[in-house]
């Protein structure tokens, strides 16, 4: 698969990891992709694709693409054969300004980009994408969008903070000292949070904590998982398997098996490293 990424400028960058184009064809048809402190937005160019929101859930059309706020269980991605799209990284609190609704409306329940921005704007920015003059020029014209409809929002630096020290200690900072070192109620925080992400910041804390356990591992080497949830932060090894299976629906040497799958499946295919194929 071809894939394209750019870091977009202030202030554009204090609310975006990065925009992506994708073109190609996937690796499997259907990826499972763990919980990640992120939002997502993608403007489809292809066939319709297909989201399940969970193991509970009916899995769904996509034709103009998609917004998704951090998630709290993983979901399954269907990919139409060939792909394209272009999309949007979002940090965990960069999809708010974007939304008409509170992002608490969203959590696990992702919907088209019509029901966010509406069918007629929406249409116009997939024919101006879709008439581009290469992956740069998509990504400038999405950008260009983006600033256009950055709206002031209440609240954003406080999420944003306290986000970011969540995230600076891998989800292990007491949420009792956020709202005390932020000078708010513990009850104010929390409407913030799930107000802007979605989520309360104890969940948030935990998706990163999960997330950066995830990242440590290494599918190619033994692993000692006691010390790496030791290292994590974890009560002991059975919270850490608690943890992973809440998150993923797997264990954690199942979890390896799947990753190791797709490595030897597909190596160094551009998807690897936190999709998992779910076929």
């Amino acid at each position: 698969m071809e894939y394209v990424f750019q870091v977009p400028r202030p202030p554009l960058d204090g609310l975006i990891d990065d925009l992506y184009y994708l073109e190609g064809a996937p690796p499997y048809a259907r990826l499972m992709l763990p919980p990640m402190p992120a939002g997502l937005l993608i403007i489809n160019l292809g066939a319709p694709f297909r989201i399940r929101g969970g193991a509970d859930a009916e899995t769904a059309g996509y034709a103009d693409g998609c917004v998704v706020t951090p998630p709290t269980r993983a979901w399954e991605f269907g990919y139409p054969l060939p792909s394209r799209s272009v999309g949007v990284h979002f940090k965990p609190w960069g999809l708010a300004p974007f939304l008409p609704m509170p992002a608490a409306e969203l959590c696990d329940r992702p919907v088209t980009v019509e029901q966010v921005w509406g069918r007629p704007a929406v249409a116009d920015l997939r024919d101006r994408l879709a008439s581009a003059n290469g992956p740069q020029e998509m990504l400038a014209l999405l950008e260009a969008e983006l600033l256009r409809r950055l709206a002031e929002t209440a609240g954003l630096g406080l999420v944003s903070h306290t986000s970011r020290v969540i995230a600076a200690t891998g989800g292990t900072v007491a949420i009792g000292d956020l709202s005390t070192a932020a000078g708010v109620s513990s009850t104010h925080l929390t409407r913030r949070f799930r107000e802007l992400i979605g989520v309360t910041p104890k969940r948030l804390a935990r998706t990163h904590r999960f997330t950066a356990t995830v990242f440590a591992i290494d599918p190619t080497e033994p692993i000692d998982w006691g010390d790496l949830a030791n290292g994590a932060g974890y009560f002991d090894q059975a919270h850490f398997g608690h943890e992973f299976r809440s998150f993923t629906g797997l264990t954690p040497t199942r979890y390896v098996e799947v990753r190791q799958r797709f490595l030897r499946e597909h190596p160094g295919h551009v998807l690897d490293g936190w999709s998992l194929p779910a076929d």
